[in-house]
């Protein structure tokens, strides 16, 4: 992995952390995710315009049919993981999506894109996944086992779809040369468009949404698609199995949003695991 793939990846890892946390501090439904989509096309529409005068892109059929498919999957993606932030705790269902998704995302490269990482790059993204899946353990309360399982289960189900357009988006800026900005833009416009009809059945909600989270709706309309921008720029030069997991040092930012400003505790546990995935990073780094 080279040195500028890597300053791309940390940065977008910092920038994805922070969005996860507004977006759990929020809490919001259907209408929070339509304004979220909504203010990203609005603020990246200048750059999406410099793009189309200045680079001329070819948006064909094959363009169209990969932004399309990309677009769906970030939708259940979105859905899903505001769903589960909803349930349970970010501490839980954050390293487990984030977990989950690079390990897909390496066996799922290595069978389809014939990618072989060296011994040290996957040791190093082992370390990664182990040290996850040990701050997602440990003793809890009877009381609090449900929820926690249900975050484990939207975690996991949210990993399935990381893993999903980490390889389909990996394939249309790669293989399809398609901008990455123009890529993300495109889900956001599809979001848009496809959650409009269930949010303005009810307007009110809609206003309250408004009214209560504008600010963690600004803040996360301007950093996702950024941190998922970084991310796609990463990609062109970086294999999957090496950008995936090296991605997850997000998880650190993360837990430490989780245990300082939500005050959800186990901070032995996450020494301890934070250790491993640090670990990890400097192999796949030196793979």
């Amino acid at each position: 992995m080279t040195t500028y793939a890597l300053c791309l990846i940390l940065a977008a890892s910092f920038i994805h952390a922070s969005w996860n946390y507004l977006s759990k501090q929020a809490g919001g439904r259907t209408p929070f995710l339509w304004l979220v989509a909504t203010i990203s096309t609005v603020l990246y529409a200048p750059l999406v315009a410099a793009i189309f005068v200045f680079q001329r892109p070819k948006i064909g059929l094959t363009e169209i049919i990969f932004m399309t498919v990309s677009a769906l999957i970030h939708l259940a993606y979105f859905i899903i993981l505001q769903r589960g932030y909803r349930v349970a705790d970010l501490s839980i269902v954050y390293p487990m999506a984030r977990g989950t998704g690079p390990a897909l995302s390496t066996l799922g490269a290595i069978a389809l894109f014939g990618e072989r990482p060296t011994v040290f790059a996957v040791a190093g993204a082992a370390l990664i996944v182990v040290g996850v899946f040990i701050i997602t353990s440990g003793r809890k309360h009877a009381s609090e086992r449900e929820a926690i399982n249900r975050g484990i289960s939207y975690g996991a189900l949210t990993g399935a779809f990381i893993a999903t357009y980490t390889l389909w988006d990996k394939r249309a800026v790669s293989g399809v040369m398609i901008h990455p900005l123009l890529l993300d833009y495109a889900s956001q416009i599809a979001r848009v468009v496809m959650l409009a009809p269930v949010t303005f059945r009810n307007r009110g909600e809609l206003t309250r949404e408004w009214t209560v989270n504008r600010w963690p709706a600004l803040g996360v309309g301007l950093l996702n698609p950024l941190s998922f921008i970084f991310f796609l720029m990463a990609l062109v030069h970086t294999p999957v199995s090496y950008a995936a997991p090296a991605r997850e040092t997000s998880i650190l930012i993360g837990v430490i949003f989780g245990g300082r400003l939500l005050a959800e505790g186990d901070t032995g546990r996450r020494l301890v695991a934070s250790g491993l995935m640090l670990i990890g990073i400097m192999a796949l780094a030196l793979g």
